[in-house]
């Protein structure tokens, strides 16, 4: 049985691909702190110490955590720059730190967030992160679409769905998109998705470890099927490719980044989304 230490929270009642916000908190963290971050995220590094769970279970801390982290800022930021009272919606959002990344990233930011996540997750996050009156939390599931009603939209959206949609059912995960390009006609939804490959090799998820195995996967489009979003998917105006960010060493400094964009790779990779809604 979990005796969690009286200093910290005890997060071991989470499961399945709710634990996953673990595992991508702990790999996050990992990189900014450390000797040469590639990410700048204190925030990360705070909720791990202050979080009691076995990290170490999920095995090696790699830089794609992070990376697509720096992805989804860098989109964030460009809509922001030009909706500056814009509303964030991040879906599933796990132990995401991107408020204040971005908060620290824009100068007098007036943005609104609005964190959606199942009722353990959302609880932990009012435990643990520090409280805002630009925030606002909704404890419920992302595919209950009754939160849609409750959005802002009359300075734009900016939807995240980071490291969700690959856990949905296809059905879910196209019906969600379908739902967002409905209701936020001039805003803008980013998620990825694993290679195509993954839902047909590993169909009883990933092994991370000798001690933790990752939820399946069985949602995956390639960027080519991706692209096809814009013509079978009413209210989805474009659909953007983004490029992957440089990481550190030469593998993730040079070569990820070129293998991303290899033409001959690209329809064997995953890929991360950014759409427009019209």
């Amino acid at each position: 049985m979990n005796q969690s230490r009286p200093d910290k929270v005890d997060a071991s009642m989470l499961s399945g691909v709710s634990e996953t916000a673990l595992m991508t908190l702990n790999g996050r963290a990992f990189q900014a702190g450390h000797p040469d971050p590639i990410i700048d995220d204190p925030m990360a590094t705070r909720l791990v110490q202050s979080i009691d769970f076995d990290f170490a279970k999920f095995g090696r801390h790699g830089q794609e955590m992070a990376l697509r982290s720096l992805a989804v800022d860098k989109c964030a930021l460009a809509y922001l720059t030009k909706h500056p009272q814009a509303t964030v919606v991040a879906l599933a959002e796990g132990f995401q730190t991107s408020f204040w990344r971005l908060d620290a990233a824009l100068p007098d930011a007036q943005f609104h967030w609005v964190s959606i996540d199942l009722p353990p997750v959302i609880e932990l996050r009012r435990r643990l992160l520090p409280h805002s009156p630009r925030i606002t939390e909704i404890a419920q599931s992302a595919l209950d679409f009754s939160w849609t009603n409750d959005i802002d939209t009359r300075e734009g959206v900016f939807v995240t769905a980071e490291g969700l949609l690959m856990y949905l059912q296809p059905s879910e995960a196209l019906g969600l998109i379908a739902a967002c390009a409905k209701r936020f006609a001039g805003g803008q939804m980013f998620f990825d998705v694993p290679p195509t490959i993954v839902k047909r090799v590993a169909r009883k998820g990933l092994c991370s470890s000798r001690h933790y195995r990752v939820p399946p996967m069985p949602f995956s489009l390639s960027p080519g099927q991706l692209a096809n979003l814009a013509g079978t998917v009413p209210g989805i105006r474009a659909v953007h490719d983004v490029p992957m960010p440089k990481g550190r060493g030469w593998f993730f400094g040079t070569m990820y980044p070129a293998l991303w964009q290899c033409p001959p790779i690209r329809p064997f990779r995953g890929a991360y989304t950014l759409l427009e809604f019209g």
